[in-house]
């Protein structure tokens, strides 16, 4: 539960606004075209509306998870096919890897047209989680 002396909707609003200060990062680093941290950014931003969802959903703090469709399917936002496969892939722009051939591999694979396709997708995620915020 959330504790008493925190507010929830404090709490909700400062997993948007965390969400919203990436998001403004994220569109920066697409514009001076580092690809592969405007996807990691993309999945930040992602993730942190889906916090404010587990809150708003659980009445608790979220889970410590990465994963996108985890957590969706835990803030109890009913996830479609298709919703699950952009969550999927997503979520594999969390870099979470030490080593350099991994990182390398994600960095060549973060081309100007296929950032430009998934940062179109994150962009139509963000807004559609923030409508389900305002409900």
């Amino acid at each position: 539960m959330v504790e008493p002396t925190l507010n929830k909707n404090s709490i909700i609003q400062h997993w948007i606004t965390m969400a919203d200060n990436d998001y403004d990062a994220m569109i920066d680093l697409y514009n001076s075209k580092r690809y592969n941290w405007t996807l990691f950014l993309g999945h930040l931003v992602i993730e942190k509306l889906l916090k404010a969802c587990y809150v708003k959903h659980n009445n608790q703090h979220p889970v410590l998870s990465h994963n996108l469709l985890k957590l969706a399917i835990k803030s109890g936002i009913k996830v479609t096919d298709e919703l699950q496969l952009q969550l999927d892939a997503i979520t594999t722009f969390n870099m979470n890897a030490r080593y350099d051939d991994i990182k390398m591999a994600f960095y060549k694979k973060c081309t100007p047209e296929y950032t430009a396709y998934w940062l179109n997708q994150i962009q139509n995620i963000r807004l559609w989680i923030k409508e389900r915020l305002t409900e």
